[in-house]
C-alpha cells in the first residue's frame, strides 16, 4: 500500500491581486474570527520588523491536539495576507475552508501559494477554487506541492 507523504510547509493565502482589500477585513475582524470559529485561540498584535506594519499573530486549535500558527496582515486597501507556519496540506485545506466560506465576503476571493513553490521560482498565487469541500481543497494543495521537486 502506498503511503501519503506529509510534506510540512508553509502556505500563505491572499486577496485577488490589485484587491488588498477585497476581503473587507481588518485585523480586529479577523481576531473576532478566529475568536468565534476556534475553541481559546492564542492571539497576539505586533508590529513586522519585515514590513513596518501591523500583523496579528495567532495559534488555533483546528481539531483536537492539531495546531496552526498562523501570522495575518491586513492593510487596506494595499496588502493583505494570512501565512500559515509549518503545515500539511490537509492542515492547510481545512484552514483555507474556513477562510474561504467564513472571511471571504464571496468565495472566488482567495488565492494561495507555498513556500516550496516559492523556492523553486513560483511567485504568483494560485486561486483557491470557489466551490469544493475540504478534501477537494486539500487535494489541490497536495497536487500543488507535488509540482515541485522538494
Amino acid at each position: 500500500m502506498a503511503t501519503e507523504r506529509s510534506i510540512r510547509t508553509n502556505f500563505a493565502f491572499y486577496p485577488p491581486d490589485g484587491d488588498g482589500g477585497a476581503w473587507h477585513a481588518t485585523l480586529e475582524s479577523l481576531e473576532r474570527a478566529l475568536r468565534e470559529a476556534f475553541p481559546d485561540p492564542t492571539i497576539g498584535h505586533r508590529r513586522s520588523g519585515v514590513h513596518e506594519m501591523p500583523v496579528l499573530d495567532f495559534e488555533i486549535e483546528l481539531t483536537p491536539d492539531v495546531w496552526l500558527d498562523g501570522t495575518a496582515a491586513i492593510t487596506e486597501p494595499d496588502h493583505a495576507y494570512i501565512t500559515l507556519t509549518d503545515v500539511t496540506a490537509d492542515e492547510a485545506g481545512a484552514f483555507a475552508l474556513w477562510l474561504r466560506d467564513s472571511l471571504a465576503p464571496a468565495p472566488n476571493l482567495v488565492r494561495f501559494a507555498s513556500s516550496i513553490a516559492m523556492a523553486n521560482g513560483e511567485d504568483n498565487p494560485s486561486p483557491l477554487p470557489a466551490q469544493g469541500s475540504r478534501e477537494d481543497i486539500s487535494d489541490l494543495l497536495r497536487r500543488h506541492l507535488d509540482a515541485f521537486d522538494y
